[in-house]
């Protein structure tokens, strides 16, 4: 198994590992389904806070499901608000910066 002399050794290594776990493919040979390889898009996190009576912001929650924005699940748990009959949830969420 001929080695590029572009490689450090280091990664050499892990091409010939990577080669032998694949059964000697061309690693260097695209393959149709291949995407060019470029550098992970950034995310930053988005926090949502709703705040208001119990029925509310769990009318909110669902809502917000029915329109596919986020699952039930992803919010917290509804958590008292220092206001006599009010209550917060809160959804954080990853969105890609460009």
């Amino acid at each position: 198994m001929a080695q590029s002399k572009k490689f450090p050794d280091n990664q050499k290594s892990a091409e010939s590992k990577l080669e032998q776990y694949l059964g000697g493919e061309n690693l260097n040979t695209p393959t149709p389904n291949q995407l060019p390889q470029q550098p992970f898009p950034k995310r930053e996190p988005i926090k949502h806070v709703l705040i208001g009576s119990a029925k509310a912001v769990t009318n909110t929650i669902h809502r917000l499901q029915v329109n596919g924005y986020a699952s039930v699940g992803d919010w917290s748990p509804l958590l008292p608000t220092a206001n006599p009959d009010e209550v917060m949830s809160i959804l954080i969420r990853q969105i890609l910066m460009q």
